[in-house]
């Protein structure tokens, strides 16, 4: 008994040990991200300006007082890429398609400007309109190809 009892006290102590050192780690951790970053809260950011063509990983610029920072940021390729990456929109469903235009629309309300970005408050966004025909007569007309 008297030996358990020793086993288990060692164990509690090793436990006590690790759980202070796992805690002061994490102290150490906050300091230093508090160190580096900057006393200043009123930055004003510029866009994300891509690295090459005109999406794609870039840098946006930053300043507040006498301070300058880069932040790292991405403009999507995709059909976003004309609202930009600081702005999020909530999109409704897609709208039925229009004969006159072959395309079928939806709106999005905007939901978040990131960086003091100057976003529309409401965005329309077009795409053309699927018909089922059309790809029947694709598929037909790779299937004749074949023979």
């Amino acid at each position: 008994m008297k030996g358990m009892m020793q086993v288990r006290g060692l164990l509690l102590l090793l436990a006590l040990i690790l759980l202070t050192a796992t805690a002061e780690a994490g102290k150490n951790k906050k300091d230093k991200v508090k160190k580096s970053s900057s006393e200043c809260e009123d930055w004003r950011w510029g866009p994300c300006i891509p690295n090459s063509k005109d999406c794609g990983l870039g840098y946006r610029e930053g300043t507040c007082k006498d301070e300058t920072k880069k932040l790292k940021c991405k403009i999507p390729c995709n059909w976003k890429k004309k609202f930009g990456a600081d702005c999020k929109y909530k999109f409704e469903s897609w709208g039925g398609c229009s004969v006159q235009t072959g395309v079928k629309t939806r709106s999005g309300i905007l939901k978040k400007a990131l960086y003091n970005a100057q976003c529309e408050e409401i965005v329309y966004v077009t795409k053309p309109c699927s018909s089922k025909i059309k790809s029947k007569s694709k598929a037909a007309k790779k299937g004749k190809g074949k023979d």
